[in-house]
């Protein structure tokens, strides 16, 4: 059984009336796989990480203060969520379950992350809903196994993973890779190791050729050892942030190529589902899907 991740907490954040983050969504796939026949004993619960460990790679100061509530309300403004103790440890439980998943996929070849991608947090600060770096952890610990030198963080996020980029600038171990909105958030971009603007209106056989020239690019040059995929669909035709034109089958392509790709090489590869955006949350869900569906957890 390919190893899932989840915990209720995922979907547990009270937020104002209209917010623009999904917070329901992450249960909706759960629920969606179950529905489908996938066994409750598919799913491994994380454990939120010890904001201790967290400060020997992210500014202590901002640590402590994020997690005290103690942040400069312009700063919590920059995230875009109310300071909750729910939010922190939401927060912390949806990056451990991200390293979770970094370890399993080591151990099992493949395994999925039913939240993660916060990669507009930087070392000092969060933005754009994202508080902690998971996929940078995940890096980290995936390098602490033996047989892990090198890391290829693959991000598809409608979104540059400006984050990223910028705490592995100087991490030869990391190599960064982002096909994002080049118009899109966020406006002042950071330098990945390969970065791919694309167009607004970019659509689904322009999008699927970016992927695959970037990976062969990202494979050839680097040649990683582990590889962590930020699949989010908010580079769907019909995502209330996105403003790209992929479609439901662009986006299952996308990702079958990339689960592919790693099983051809035996690469170990770590996914999760990233952002995001729709109101209706049904029709989010279902695009979600297209990631398990090509991982093959269900057919």
């Amino acid at each position: 059984m390919i190893p899932l991740v989840f915990h209720p907490i995922y979907s547990q954040l009270d937020l104002p009336v209209r917010h623009r983050f999904p917070i329901e969504k992450y249960q909706g796939i759960k629920n969606a796989l179950l529905e489908k026949g996938v066994p409750e004993q598919q799913f491994s619960s994380p454990s939120p990480l010890d904001t201790k460990a967290l400060s020997s790679v992210y500014d202590p100061n901002y640590v402590r203060d994020l997690c005290t509530g103690s942040l400069d309300p312009k700063a919590m403004r920059r995230i875009g969520f109310p300071w909750s103790e729910q939010l922190i440890q939401r927060t912390l439980t949806a990056a451990g379950g991200t390293v979770l998943t970094a370890e399993l996929a080591l151990n099992s070849g493949k395994a999925l992350n039913l939240t993660g991608g916060y990669h507009h947090a930087f070392a000092n600060f969060g933005s754009g809903f994202c508080m902690i770096n998971d996929l940078y952890l995940a890096a980290l610990h995936m390098l602490q196994s033996p047989n892990i030198d090198k890391v290829l963080i693959f991000d598809c996020d409608v979104h540059q993973g400006d984050g990223t980029a910028k705490l592995a600038e100087n991490n030869p171990s990391v190599y960064t890779v982002s096909i994002h909105g080049e118009k899109n958030f966020p406006y002042r971009k950071q330098r990945s190791n390969l970065d791919f603007g694309l167009s607004k209106g970019t659509e689904d056989d322009e999008f699927l050729t970016t992927v695959e020239q970037a990976w062969h690019m990202a494979i050839a040059y680097f040649q990683p050892d582990a590889v962590i995929y930020d699949a989010g669909v908010d580079v769907h035709i019909d995502d209330d942030l996105g403003h790209l034109n992929i479609t439901t089958e662009g986006v299952y392509a996308r990702d079958a190529f990339i689960f592919q790709q790693c099983k051809t090489l035996g690469l170990p590869v770590a996914a999760v589902i990233g952002g995001g955006y729709q109101r209706n949350i049904d029709a989010l869900v279902d695009v979600h899907l297209q990631l398990f569906k090509a991982a093959g957890v269900f057919s």
